[in-house]
């Protein structure tokens, strides 16, 4: 299980819809979430992408230097990017970070922000141009480690002679991650990608993907890694961590929710689509109608575009729910809470000792010289000795 955590380059606030509470969103604070998903032993970070957003490479670039084991999952852009460039960032980024570098492939469901980027493809002819995007650049990736060129004649993108002279360190090229609900996204997933991510939907319907995604896929010879993007609310107890979910949502006013809600149904987006429908039209904001699944709430979706639902509860039982979409063959799973870097300590230290994590053992496990753990772990006790998990 690899739990990776949030960069929040659109901003980060206690409560949503509202500028009460929110924090400045400046590179001091990401590098403070950096740090703290580095040390707490999350496996990496998606750093979002978008016009709302700072960009993905820069800010993972910037970071680069304050994190030590930190995995980047940073987005490409077809229509924006040219592959034969996407490429050589991605082998650039991979050898300064040491390997650190995943891709997340963006298609993109915002009609007008994409034709603010000067893309104006419909969303299949999107969805084409996204499939001989990565094709592109996974051939330039991985040819590069034997010095060959690649000519490519496509029905939306061809190079000639595309050539990389430095390759990436992983081999054959960072590992590509994905996200999209449409036949075309699954056709895609399933043909190209390493991974396939979708948002939080309830179990059932999430079984439903990993299946259609999986025949697919063994159709080509393949098999695809699965994951699931989510926030987290997570309290010693449910009941705190329910409040905290109203508290989220306690001051964002009914006219921001229908203006968000318009927003959102412009977009052709199926995964989006399917996020809206969650909530009844963003129009009801009680945990009754908002809790769509045990524990899985959708008041975030209210004001949010993309993922839009989170696990509330306490350790044990956020835990528990995570095991249960594990069950369903996930293994990836990309987590964000608000604020970003209280959230990123409290789920670490509440939920992390009840999940199965490599990476998180290694780094708990201390100097391995000496094999005793890194610490000290809490105020010591008195001036004279330290603290236990519990003094029962």
């Amino acid at each position: 299980m690899k739990i990776f955590w949030f960069i929040p380059t659109h901003g980060d606030s206690r409560y949503l819809g509202t500028a009460k509470g929110a924090r400045q969103l400046n590179h001091d604070y990401l590098k403070q979430v950096a740090v703290a998903a580095d040390s707490l032993g999350y496996e990496g970070v998606l750093i979002p992408t978008g016009r709302s957003c700072e960009d993905p490479w820069v800010v993972a670039s910037s970071l680069l230097p304050v994190t030590r084991n930190l995995k980047f999952l940073v987005a490409v852009r077809p229509g924006l990017h040219q592959p034969a460039l996407a490429a050589r960032m991605a082998a650039t980024f991979d050898r300064l970070s040491g390997g650190r570098l995943l891709i997340n492939l963006v298609t993109g469901g915002d009609q007008a922000e994409l034709e603010g980027d000067g893309v104006f493809l419909d969303h299949a002819t999107r969805y084409e141009q996204s499939a001989e995007f990565i094709r592109i650049w996974r051939e330039i990736l991985t040819r590069s480690h034997r010095g060959e060129a690649l000519d490519y004649e496509g029905k939306h993108l061809s190079v000639k002679g595309a050539k990389l002279l430095f390759p990436p360190l992983q081999q054959p090229h960072p590992p590509v991650y994905f996200g999209g609900s449409s036949e075309a996204a699954h056709d895609l997933a399933a043909e190209q990608v390493e991974t396939y991510l979708t948002w939080g939907e309830p179990p059932a319907e999430v079984a439903k993907k990993v299946a259609d995604v999986r025949a697919r896929a063994a159709k080509h010879g393949r098999t695809v890694k699965f994951g699931i993007r989510l926030h987290v609310i997570v309290r010693e107890t449910d009941a705190q961590a329910w409040a905290a979910a109203e508290e989220l949502i306690s001051h964002v006013q009914d006219d921001t929710v229908v203006r968000a809600q318009a927003a959102f149904a412009r977009m052709d987006s199926e995964g989006q689509r399917r996020m809206a429908a969650l909530h009844s039209q963003g129009v009801k904001r009680t945990r009754k109608d908002l809790e769509i699944s045990p524990n899985l709430w959708a008041g975030v979706g209210l004001v949010r575009g993309g993922a839009g639902t989170a696990l509330v509860g306490d350790p044990e039982t956020v835990a528990a729910r995570i095991q249960e979409y594990a069950a369903l063959g996930l293994d990836h799973f990309v987590l964000s809470g608000y604020p970003h870097l209280d959230e990123a300590y409290r789920f670490a230290e509440l939920v992390f000792p009840l999940l199965p994590l490599p990476l998180r053992n290694q780094l708990a496990s201390g100097n391995p010289l000496f094999g005793t753990p890194l610490g000290p772990f809490g105020e010591t006790v008195a001036n004279d000795f330290v603290p236990r998990a519990s003094q029962s």
